[in-house]
């Protein structure tokens, strides 16, 4: 039983990291079909989900691995130390990649050197060393890449320090430490609190320098946070604020221990899971909804009520593939999914590295050159629709299938990157 359900957890990762694929890979960001987009502001979309949804799932696996309330050892608080900065420096360097320069290098042999660079920290922060080594790694990526954005480097004077990564490992950090130290009903007060105390911060405290205390883009307390401590190294699209900022990391912490909720309810192998699951998600949703009217949901600010919207999505989704899964369907198609499953990390991050340096490859048009991926895309796949939303969708899914290929590879030899 145990098993199956850890078995659902890798096949809702796996569904999870191919939509994140797909999102994160059009042909064209000018043609995208409306549910592959984020919403505009406030409000949510299928592609809003899939952060959350990840984090989620983090937190699903946690009770497998740790046990709860047993306190935290200094054994046990390095490795969680190591694995957080580790996630980190992996998605910090992502912001890296893009900002190395050798004087006036450029084209293929400067995309060459930067594929050294990744590739050495791949192996310094992806490699199975011994613990302390990996902490010393691991601490010493992270003091070198913050200390480069600080450094005065117009180079990486504009390196945005936030993200994806980032969040995650900030998050896992701050969740496996509750979980470890306190009881059930000390995190379920945590995480009640932190939502509570995050709609409290935003809808009441007025903007330093006499901004009213609001929810709107660029303008409230979270933007004014993240640009008064990170000043230039935020979002790139936005300058004065980012996605993945400071203050709503924390309600993304409740997101994690609502994961790890449902590993527990799936731990403890009660009959008909997905019924509970069902109830719960459904709960979730409603009161998602009923708290949106006075906080938006909004995955920008990460708000409360998002919080509740998208884990109340993830536990339905979640019971769902418990139901689908749990009868006799083909094996391979089980083994599709897990596949994806269980090598996120390398392809979230060769994901992001990928199309980042083939584009550093031009290829001549009459002009500057195109990028090969463009070159592609624009070449082979344009000519073939004539709505340009499918030949968008169309680079997306063949992108997928590229990763199926190398993800199938990596089964086939048993390779696990794991941080």
């Amino acid at each position: 039983m145990e098993k199956q359900r850890i078995t659902s957890i890798d096949i809702l990762r796996g569904l999870t990291m191919m939509l994140m694929t797909i999102v994160n890979n059009p042909g064209s960001w000018e043609h995208i079909y409306a549910p592959l987009e984020h919403a505009e502001w406030h409000g949510a979309t299928p592609t809003d989900m899939v952060f959350p949804f990840f984090v989620f799932i983090m937190g699903t696996a946690i009770p497998f691995s740790t046990n709860e309330n047993t306190g935290v050892s200094s054994d046990n608080f390095l490795k969680i130390l190591t694995r957080s900065l580790r996630i980190f420096n992996l998605g910090l360097f992502l912001n890296f990649f893009s900002k190395i320069k050798i004087g006036e290098l450029e084209g293929p042999a400067l995309m060459f050197i930067r594929l050294l660079v990744c590739i050495f920290f791949g192996y310094v922060l992806l490699g199975n060393f011994k613990p302390k080594v990996k902490f010393y790694w691991a601490l010493g990526v992270f003091t070198f890449l913050i200390g480069l954005c600080f450094s005065g480097l117009e180079s990486f004077s504009s390196v945005r320090i936030p993200g994806v990564l980032q969040r995650i490992a900030l998050v896992y950090f701050f969740a496996v430490l509750i979980f470890l130290r306190f009881s059930f009903k000390t995190q379920l007060l945590i995480g009640s609190g932190l939502l509570l105390g995050y709609w409290a911060i935003m809808a009441l405290v007025p903007i330093p320098g006499g901004g009213l205390a609001n929810f709107e883009k660029g303008t409230n307390l979270a933007a004014w946070l993240d640009n008064y401590l990170l000043p230039g190294h935020l979002w790139a699209t936005s300058k004065t604020w980012d996605p993945e900022g400071i203050l709503s990391t924390f309600p993304a912490i409740v997101t994690a221990l609502l994961g790890i909720w449902t590993g527990k309810l799936l731990q403890s192998k009660k009959t008909e899971t997905y019924k509970w699951l069902l109830g719960i998600g459904i709960t979730l949703l409603i009161v998602g909804k009923i708290w949106d009217l006075a906080f938006p949901i909004n995955k920008a600010l990460w708000t409360s009520s998002y919080v509740l919207f998208a884990g109340g999505w993830a536990m339905l989704v979640l019971a769902s593939v418990d139901i689908i899964f749990s009868s006799n369907k083909p094996k391979w198609l089980v083994n599709f999914f897990i596949m994806w499953g269980v090598n996120p990390m390398i392809v979230f991050f060769g994901s992001g590295i990928l199309p980042r340096a083939l584009n550093m490859i031009k290829i001549s048009d009459g002009g500057e050159g195109t990028g090969v991926l463009q070159y592609f895309y624009e070449n082979s796949l344009v000519p073939l629709f004539s709505n340009p939303l499918n030949s968008s969708l169309a680079f997306a899914i063949v992108y997928v299938v590229f990763w199926s290929v190398i993800l199938f590879v990596l089964e086939r030899k048993h390779l696990v990157f794991k941080v």
